[in-house]
């Protein structure tokens, strides 16, 4: 018998609502991205960089829980 095996659609999962980078410079960046999705259930993420630079990835996550009003968990790190 045939065992059908389904891998994970990597472009349709659940992406983090707030990106912490640290540039080439070590200087800390914060990108607010939102998903929407298309009439076929397909995500469509927007993403936007902060204009604002953060010494710490601390700092970058208290302006986004500030501003945006991010919880924990809405973190990705890069």
């Amino acid at each position: 018998m045939l065992a059908l095996v389904m891998a994970k659609d990597v472009s349709r999962a659940p992406v983090k609502p707030f990106l912490i980078q640290k540039d080439d410079d070590g200087v800390v960046r914060l990108t607010v991205r939102t998903t929407h999705y298309n009439r076929w259930n397909y995500p469509i993420v927007t993403s936007s960089l902060v204009d604002e630079t953060f010494a710490t990835a601390n700092a970058a996550r208290a302006h986004a829980r500030e501003h945006f009003g991010a919880q924990t968990g809405d973190f990705a790190s890069q």
